[in-house]
């Protein structure tokens, strides 16, 4: 497969350069059949090649038949308005992985997808289609997602055909049982992260509290994040992790669309915080591997691109060559799993677009880069016998370039400054808790008080002073129903003292009610909006002191159960999308590269055949 695109790309530039229009004659005659003249424009590109002429001439026919069908649909889409989009089909479809469909734009994603799976026989719920580097979707027209005449659109199945692997109705069922587990996983997973970004952006998710989605530079350390960019970057590295933890499984067709979102995501970030980290970078190499896995590299129009800026992005956060990683981390060992993928991906791009010396340049870099980073099992097995992870046996040769010895010393010197910063992140959080708890005691809820600890940096003197001088913040409720819910009726010693400072009876048992009976709270609020409460803290008329809420409560609307419904999907997708997501990036960069090792060595021969004839 490799072999034949290098071969249509060679022939295509061929043809532009010599400026020949295959579809038109004496290439093409009037009945749009091959013309006279295409044997011998076979036998001069054969020849050039050094390549069978028989093999040339079944490749240029396909590039005439492929031209005179665009022109075909050119001419039908002009008249008719009917356009026509090029269908990339899964793996299974073997040689007729690709071929064409015709419709109007303005109909509904959903309805091209039920075109698509009737035509091919897909099982409509169970396949994703990804145009322009986007998932389809389901509820907006296609001209409003940009879909264009000519389009390419790649589908993505979750699960095979039934007539593929169907051995009995059992067999089918569970497959479908499957993949409708597989559907609702995701979208359980992206429900779940845009809560969790939603909350960490009102500040309704204390972020040092509560660290679900971090983001670190290369010495493990945290990195504030501004304000306006932290849902779209939480969004953009929780899509990442996903995508990244199925790549690790090689479900390349589940991964990609995880992919496209977190590039999505990312793409709202400002470019000064892209380029501090890596992660933007490698989620281009990861996109880039994903299309290549499926076999599907030809709907990535962009791949050059992605390439280029992974490099620039390794280059900006490692120095030209590395020297700010090893300034930072005293070696660069693990980071060169990252520049092995990239060359061997350069490689292969450059090979399928006809490059071959540029293929070969880059598809050497990699094996020798793979030379580097090959690991001695025996030492393996003996960093394991001092007690030390298989993980942590191949991190640590790769970071001391093979000496066991001092590839124990470094094993150990990462675990302490791991443990360190993993105790100064707990202390730093148990003091932050105690603070909380602290302003709770002083009659705050727990939003106010993480809003007011966050905005004085951790400073409980400094969050007392702004929740004195901000009064706005008394009235920030808990989204815990259960916080709310557990009202004791006020005291009607306290209601006689606010009555004596001159307040209405029935206002101030109502502020007592939303202050849980804090008298100093019940009384500066009053005092501050002219004696009753302020429209959002009012309670519902009717509600007994067991079971009433604030009205800025989000379960107001609909009791307490849409909020609890909330709670259950946050804690849930938590542990969903923490599943499958390393706890280092040490993780992720520990490979064994054995799909890298074939691969080079495949890419290899085929530049090599290609050199050897051409010399020949």
């Amino acid at each position: 497969m490799a072999q034949k695109k290098y071969l249509q790309a060679k022939l295509t530039q061929f043809l532009r350069e010599d400026r020949i229009q295959l579809w038109k004659p004496p290439y093409t005659d009037e009945n749009k059949e091959a013309g006279l003249a295409l044997k011998p424009l076979a036998k001069k590109y054969s020849d050039k090649l050094e390549c069978c002429e028989n093999e040339v001439e079944k490749v240029i026919e396909e590039i005439r038949c492929k031209a005179v069908e665009r022109g075909t649909g050119n001419e039908h889409y002009k008249a008719t308005g009917i356009a026509t989009i090029e269908i990339f089909l899964p793996a299974r479809f073997k040689k007729d992985r690709k071929s064409s469909l015709e419709t109007r734009l303005h109909i509904l994603g959903r309805e091209l997808r039920s075109k698509i799976a009737e035509t091919f026989g897909f099982q409509e719920n169970y396949i994703k289609i990804v145009i322009n580097k986007k998932q389809l979707q389901l509820g907006k027209t296609l001209e409003e997602q940009g879909v264009t005449h000519n389009v390419k659109a790649m589908v993505l199945e979750l699960k095979q055909s039934a007539e593929d692997v169907r051995e009995s109705s059992q067999v089918e069922e569970e497959e479908q049982n499957e993949a409708r587990l597989k559907e609702k996983r995701i979208q359980r997973t992206k429900r779940g992260l845009e809560i969790l970004a939603e909350r960490a952006a009102e500040m309704v998710v204390d972020p040092e509290t509560t660290p679900y989605l971090d983001i670190a530079n290369q010495t493990g350390m945290s990195i504030r994040i501004p304000p306006s960019e932290r849902k779209a970057l939480m969004l953009a590295m929780g899509y990442h992790e996903k995508g990244r933890a199925f790549l690790k499984r090689k479900e390349y067709g589940i991964a990609l669309p995880f992919l496209l979102d977190a590039d999505k995501y990312f793409c709202e970030c400002g470019r000064e915080l892209l380029d501090t980290v890596d992660n933007y970078a490698v989620l281009q190499l990861d996109v880039v591997w994903c299309y290549f896995r499926l076999e599907q590299l030809e709907c990535l129009d962009d791949a050059e691109k992605k390439l280029s800026l992974a490099q620039t992005c390794f280059k900006n956060c490692y120095g030209e060559n590395h020297q700010r990683l090893v300034h930072i981390k005293g070696n660069c060992g693990k980071e060169k799993v990252l520049f092995l993928r990239l060359y061997l991906l350069q490689g292969i791009r450059n090979y399928h677009s006809g490059h071959a010396k540029e293929a070969c340049d880059y598809l050497n870099k990699a094996r020798q880069l793979f030379k580097e980073l090959y690991i001695d099992p025996s030492k393996v097995h003996s960093l394991m016998q001092l007690g030390f992870t298989a993980q942590e046996a191949r991190l640590g040769l790769r970071a001391c370039d093979g000496n066991a010895d001092h590839a124990a010393a470094h094993i150990t010197s990462r675990r302490e400054e791991l443990a360190q910063i993993q105790r100064e992140e707990k202390e730093k959080r148990r003091r932050r808790l105690e603070n909380i708890s602290h302003l709770r005691g002083m009659g705050y809820s727990a939003r106010a008080a993480r809003q007011a600890l966050h905005q004085a940096a951790g400073s409980l003197e400094e969050a007392l002073k702004i929740l004195l001088s901000n009064p706005q913040l008394w009235w920030l409720s808990d989204p815990d129903p259960e916080a709310s819910s557990h009202q004791e009726s006020p005291s009607q010693e306290n209601i006689d003292q606010l009555v004596y400072m001159g307040f209405d009876a029935v206002a101030a048992e109502a502020a007592l009610r939303v202050f849980r009976g804090n008298l100093q709270l019940a009384a500066q609020t009053l005092a501050l909006n002219g004696g009753g409460l302020p429209p959002g803290l009012r309670l519902p008329v009717g509600k007994s002191s067991s079971s009433s809420t604030p009205a800025t409560s989000p379960s107001d609307s609909a009791g307490t159960s849409s909020a609890s419904t909330d709670e259950d999907m946050e804690t849930e997708a938590v542990n969903e999308i923490l599943e499958d997501i390393p706890e280092h990036e040490e993780d992720y960069l520990d490979s064994t590269l054995e799909d890298e090792e074939i691969i080079i060595a495949e890419y290899l021969s085929y530049v090599e055949n290609t050199k050897a004839a051409a010399e020949n």
